[in-house]
């Protein structure tokens, strides 16, 4: 919820790591450049607290039960005991977490975006960086593609402004403020490659912020100033000229696709970006795009599907490109924000995790898509402006050799994906809000039961929750597969059960996913609560805990459904791909009326099917409506 699903079961498995080195990490907003409104704002919000051990452990006890074995679990309670012990290795990391706690602003932020995000070695694209698909635009044709793509960048410039003034309206959950830090990471920001961890730069708290984006078509990579020499930004009708070059001057696809090195595994791409910058010129080029206040990705075509598969097709080239010949090389997805226009309509984004969650992204969006639909100015006398730069790329026989291997690795990964893009077009959030029910947990206890009916048995399933409330606040997990959810699905299809006590079962499984949401947004859910126990094991330097080699620890942490709600003003949707080879990944975003719903698997898993999940999910869904409909309601005592 509020949040985009994180690579947790990476995490879990994750080697332990030394001492953190904060020069890796996504820092806090400098005092130096923001300053007043922010900082007050934020020193107002409480510490993330450090949640009680004796309560994790019980938590995590009732979480396992619908998804592990009996003799697993006797075997996990009696490891939990050991660790719990009066004067045990459980009470000393708790002691060592509360003394963190209380010397830092977050005990976890630099943690989590150290374990969940910088470690991470597989590819940023599918497998870390969500996409995000706009309803289609009305342009079909290269002039429409610029038109939109200025009013677009004058529209990131809008919200921009915002951030510089500090005049984004403060944002609340519950009657309580909202931590904002994730706003002021977003622009000017990029992920630097390592060969064994990654950094996050951002460049908007150095002394001179950068002035200009990167526009990139056809593979070719440009630096757009986007400020007049007076500090205003371009307008619309300026962008779309400095486009117009850019296209003119990028007609033929000729280059080498450098973006597709960013497509690469971390460690490889490490390797091949220490190879690419000790060139002169391709350093100045790498760090005109890392500088750069955004990314604009201007498309070529994208392969020809039905009409129904349109928006699938459109998640897919805002995930990864559609892979080496279409549109994969015209990318650098390092890139923390990166804005897509396709020639045909076809518009939205893809951005890389580390900085933030899918909230500031997606209420930039919303910005944005209302100034695209502001009426156009009436044009005014424009003076002239200095070409766009065109960054130049010196490529060595071994960087073409790199580049080959990431084409053959990208368009591996293209055709593994699955990803189909549903609108479900019979109720929205008004049918549960009917009947009093959480729509956010509603939907989730439909995927349950969507899956039980697949798989006759429930999974590890992860929702994102907010940790916002808190200063810093990033993510914890929400576990859908609650007790009360897998005695609702067992019953749902059983003959021998009654209507009424199913719709009993599902208000319980509903209040349950509601109660557990409300503990996870609070700083009490289990999931953050263990990594940090076993974070600090590791820079305590003492064995890490059986409970943490467990094999209940390991299912715990496999999570077959990987899953986030986004909503957004914008009718949109989010995609990523799954967190494991055996599962799904599912974003939705509910409007009033439907659900938008983007679920992924990959097809070498031969157990798992995208589409046939998506129809699982529209049959429980309506196979819940029915139930309330015909079930009439029990008299009020």
């Amino acid at each position: 919820m509020w949040g985009i699903c994180s690579r947790m079961v990476k995490v879990g498995m994750a080697k332990p790591c030394g001492v953190v080195k904060p020069c890796y990490l996504v820092k806090p907003v400098s005092s130096s450049r923001i300053t007043g409104r922010y900082l007050s704002h934020q020193k107002g919000l409480p510490s993330l607290p450090v949640p009680p051990l004796q309560q994790t452990c019980e938590r995590y006890i009732t979480a396992l039960e619908p998804i592990v074995e009996v003799d697993e679990l006797t075997h996990t309670k009696e490891l939990l005991d050991d660790f719990q012990k009066p004067g045990g290795v459980g009470e000393r990391l708790q002691r060592g977490l509360e003394r963190r706690a209380c010397n830092t602003e977050n005990w976890l932020s630099e943690w989590w975006v150290q374990v969940a995000y910088l470690d991470y070695r597989l590819p940023v694209v599918v497998h870390s960086s969500p996409g995000l698909v706009l309803p289609c635009m009305h342009f079909s044709d290269k002039q429409g593609q610029i038109r939109f793509a200025a009013k677009l960048i004058a529209g990131v410039l809008d919200f921009k402004t915002m951030i510089d003034n500090e005049t984004i309206p403060v944002e609340y959950l519950g009657g309580k403020p909202l931590c904002m830090n994730q706003y002021y990471e977003v622009l000017s920001s990029c992920r630097i490659p390592g060969v064994k961890r990654d950094a996050v730069v951002n460049h908007a708290k150095s002394s001179r912020p950068p002035q200009h984006i990167t526009v990139v078509h056809n593979f070719q990579f440009f630096m757009l100033d986007v400020y007049n020499s007076d500090g205003t930004p371009l307008t619309a009708d300026q962008l779309c000229v400095q486009l117009d070059r850019i296209c003119s001057s990028s007609l033929q696809a000729n280059t080498e696709p450098v973006g597709i090195l960013t497509t690469q595994h971390r460690d490889a791409w490490g390797k091949t970006y220490i190879n690419l910058i000790k060139d002169r010129t391709n350093k100045e080029s790498v760090s005109a795009i890392q500088r750069s206040i955004f990314t604009v990705c201007l498309d070529g075509p994208m392969p020809q599907v039905p009409t129904n598969a349109h928006r699938s097709r459109a998640a897919v080239q805002m995930l990864h490109g559609g892979g080496s010949l279409w549109n994969s090389g015209n990318r650098w997805f390092d890139k923390t924000l990166q804005f897509i226009v396709g020639e045909d309509g076809t518009c939205g984004a893809n951005y890389e995790h580390a900085p933030a969650e899918g909230p500031p992204i997606v209420a930039l969006i919303d910005h944005v898509v209302e100034y695209t639909r502001k009426p156009d100015t009436v044009p005014t006398a424009m003076a002239p402006l200095p070409m766009p730069k065109k960054l130049h790329f010196n490529i060595t026989p071994e960087l073409k050799k790199d580049i080959e291997e990431a084409k053959k690795g990208m368009n591996v990964l293209a055709e593994d994906l699955d990803m189909r893009v549903i609108v479900f077009e019979h109720f929205g959030k008004n049918v549960p809000k009917a009947h009093k029910m959480s729509p956010d947990a509603f939907i989730q206890v439909a995927l349950q039961l969507a899956y039980y009916r697949m798989y006759q048995q429930c999974c590890a399933t992860y929702e994102s929750a907010s940790l916002r409330m808190f200063r810093l606040g990033r993510t914890d997990t929400i576990r859908s597969a609650s007790g009360a959810a897998a005695a609702f699905v067992k019953a749902f299809d059983d003959p021998n059960k009654q209507n009424t006590e199913k719709v009993d079962l599902m208000e319980k499984a509903v209040k349950a996913h509601k109660a557990y949401t409300n503990l996870a947004i609070s700083g009490q859910a289990i999931d953050r609560h263990l990594l940090g126990l076993k974070m600090q094991a590791a820079e305590e330097k003492i064995s890490i805990p059986k409970v943490f080699k467990d094999t209940s620890f390991a299912k715990a942490l496999h999570y077959r459904l990987s899953t986030s709600q986004v909503p957004s003003k914008t009718d949109c949707v989010m995609c990523f791909g799954p967190v494991v080879p055996d599962g799904y990944g599912v974003c939705y975003n509910p409007m009033n009326q439907h659900i938008n719903f983007a679920v992924s698997s990959f097809n070498t898993c031969k157990e798992t099917n995208a589409a046939d999940l998506a129809h699982a999910v529209e049959n429980a869904l309506l196979d819940m409506r029915t139930l309330l409909e015909q079930t009439p309601p029990r008299a009020k005592l």
